[in-house]
């Protein structure tokens, strides 16, 4: 390992430290670590101070800490709680979601706005489930009827991009493609019936031994399956989000009871405590901000893709989930479900590659994105202590730490 990589990943620890005691320290504001996280990323980059670079193994943590970010969202998913209605509400709001997108995405191209309405369209549709995750968990918002109906609309809002990409932007032959996905699915059904076998008592007896010793088999397990089905989504020519988002999914089937949730709080430890920090840090210091702070008109482009966030996944919130909720829960349920960031990056990062968007929006695209994790979020949990689905007195800690403590009983 060369000098300038240890430099770099030192930087990017003490990065990770500063970010939750930034938080903490900016708790008033309630401004989320992930923010704190690319701005610090930004500002410790080569467009700012030039201290830290991104070497092939920084960037192969950063992608490692992506695919771990899927996995923890894949892993928070209670099938049993969105089945049925709410993950079909969730569905179609997707596909609303997607037709408006591509809408707004045809008109940019046609006014020379943007060059590609594809990579626009799909970047409006996500939903970051991975990131808001731990903010509603903190809320307890998890365990409620508004929590199961946004679970459903995050699942969604990350799968369904997720999929469009493994079709759209990932390959030539969309065909093929659907056709090696079809695979893909049933390999990962198969796991996942397996996972909800009744397990021999041996071999629980032989996990549950090995859970708290040197061995950590449970948690080697879970990494195995995360790194199997990501390398199967990659040899089957898809993205590799995928298969951790379904690895995800897998091991959550496979946890149960209270080895489960010692299973569960160890690998949000991997990953909230190491890995998924360095993507975002790392994000930073990608972010092309000369692009951005080229000229007031790129600096507009800002607010504007923040307000289509807005339009495109909250629309379909006030509309579909009039009779399923009370009124003062739509709007935060519409905040909530325009809040990206994760794969608005992986997105606009195969868009400029690819040569299909223009820096100038990828970058406005993201800062976009960081502004809706650091506003929405916050509009949605003040709507929601008001209509008293968080309670007034209760300690809600707008951060990805996992050690948060529960909100006081009422």
């Amino acid at each position: 390992m060369d000098q300038p990589t240890i430099q770099s990943l030192a930087l990017i620890a003490v990065a990770a430290v500063l970010a939750p005691l930034l938080a903490e320290l900016l708790r008033k504001l309630r401004i989320p670590s992930v923010v704190i996280e690319i701005a610090l990323g930004i500002i410790i980059g080569q467009q700012v101070l030039g201290w830290a670079q991104v070497s092939d193994l920084v960037e192969g943590l950063s992608e490692l800490g992506l695919a771990f970010l899927m996995f923890l969202a894949g892993f928070e998913i209670d099938l049993q709680r969105i089945k049925g209605h709410p993950l079909v509400q969730a569905c179609v709001g997707w596909l609303l979601s997607l037709a408006i997108a591509f809408g707004i995405a045809v008109f940019l191209v046609s006014s020379g706005f943007a060059l590609n309405s594809l990579v626009i369209g799909l970047v409006l549709t996500t939903t970051a489930l991975g990131t808001l995750l731990p903010m509603l968990r903190d809320a307890d918002i998890l365990t409620t009827r508004f929590g199961a109906f946004m679970l459903a609309i995050g699942t969604v809002g990350e799968f369904g991009p997720i999929v469009a990409i493994a079709l759209l932007l990932s390959s030539d032959s969309p065909l093929g493609t659907g056709a090696l996905l079809v695979v893909f699915v049933a390999v990962a059904v198969a796991a996942a019936l397996m996972a909800i076998r009744p397990q021999p008592p041996k071999v629980v007896a032989l996990l549950r031994r090995n859970l708290h010793s040197s061995s950590q088999l449970p948690v080697r397990i879970s990494v195995l399956l995360i790194i199997l089905l990501v390398w199967l989504a990659s040899s089957l020519g898809l993205d590799v989000l995928l298969g951790a988002f379904a690895a995800g999914v897998v091991v959550r089937l496979l946890s149960h009871g209270e080895d489960g949730e010692v299973v569960r709080v160890k690998l949000e430890a991997i990953g909230f405590g190491f890995l998924v920090p360095i993507f975002f840090i790392v994000s930073g210091m990608q972010f092309d901000l000369d692009a951005l702070l080229d000229s007031p008109r790129t600096i507009l482009r800002l607010p504007l893709f923040l307000v289509l966030f807005l339009v495109v996944r909250g629309i379909p919130a006030l509309l579909l989930y009039r009779r399923d909720l009370p009124r003062d829960q739509l709007v935060p349920l519409a905040l909530f479900s325009a809040t990206g960031l994760p794969l608005i990056v992986v997105i606009t990062g195969i868009g400029v590659d690819s040569g299909r968007m223009l820096p100038e929006n990828a970058a406005a695209l993201v800062g976009a994105g960081m502004l809706s994790v650091l506003i929405f979020p916050l509009l949605g949990f003040s709507r929601l202590r008001r209509a008293q689905v968080i309670p007034e007195d209760s300690t809600l800690y707008i951060a990805d730490d996992i050690d948060a403590p529960d909100p006081p009983d009422d």
